[in-house]
Order: structure tokens, then sequence, then C-alpha cells
């Protein structure tokens, strides 16, 4: 079966499930509103291939008797007693810039292009995301 494509959101809406069957199966399903499209995706496809593009940036550091994680450039950072607090603390750090991100700073010069990382981070389980942060294969 080929890529789904429907002109209007009436017309999607009369073939929702077939727009969901495209993407479950990997297909190219698009809806158009007004001059643009949107992508209906299989969210798992969707974190994978974001892990693929969005590599983790994370630095973990020793010191003064515990760790310390950060983004460089952005305003995620944690501290714990060991190397899996401070990635569990990290974790949730991301889970809160990704909250800020959608609540206030989407538009903000510094942090639009951080779409990415904030799908990955709303697309994964706590288990992914900490495998995300230490480079581990999925």
């Amino acid at each position: 079966m080929p890529a789904v494509h429907y002109e209007s959101y009436t017309e999607a809406r009369n073939h929702f499930k077939d727009i969901l069957d495209a993407a479950d199966q990997g297909r190219v399903a698009t809806v158009r509103r007004d001059a643009r499209y949107a992508a209906v995706v299989d969210a798992e496809r969707l974190r994978h291939a974001l892990t693929l593009l969005c590599t983790s940036k994370a630095e973990v550091v020793r010191e003064d008797g515990g760790w310390s994680a950060f983004f460089p450039g952005l305003p995620i950072a944690a501290d714990g007693a060991t190397f899996e607090e401070a990635i569990d603390e990290l974790a949730d750090a991301l889970r809160e810039y990704a909250e800020d991100w959608q609540e206030r700073l989407l538009n903000a010069p510094n942090h639009r292009d951080n779409w990415g990382l904030v799908q990955l981070i709303c697309l994964s389980d706590d288990a992914q995301l900490r495998q995300w942060l230490v480079g581990a294969a999925e």
C-alpha cells in the first residue's frame, strides 16, 4: 500500500484509520491544513529516529566526592552522590526542561531549535531516556 495523503482535515478525519494504519506500518501519512502539511508517524519509530539524530551531549564529571551531569549550552544540570543518581537527576531535569519548553520556551530564539530533543524526551520512558543519556545501545 502506498503513502496516504489527505488534502483536508475533513478528508483525513473520514480516513483516520487509514492514517493510523499507514503510520503503524512506517509509511508516509500526511494531512494538509491550509498551506501546511502535518505528518502522522508511529511514535516509537520517531523516537528511535530521534535517538539517531539527537545524540546525547551530556557530560558527567566527578567532583567533590559526587557527580555532576549537565548539557553544555542548555540550562540542564544535576548532581548526585553516585553516577547513577546524577543520571537519574539529569533525566528529571530533562523532563522539567521539556515541560518548560512546551509551555514557554518553544519560540525563544535560543531554545526553538531544541524541538527534536523535546520530542525525544517526551516520547521516551525513564529507562529509554537513561539509556540515551549514557549512550547505551537499545
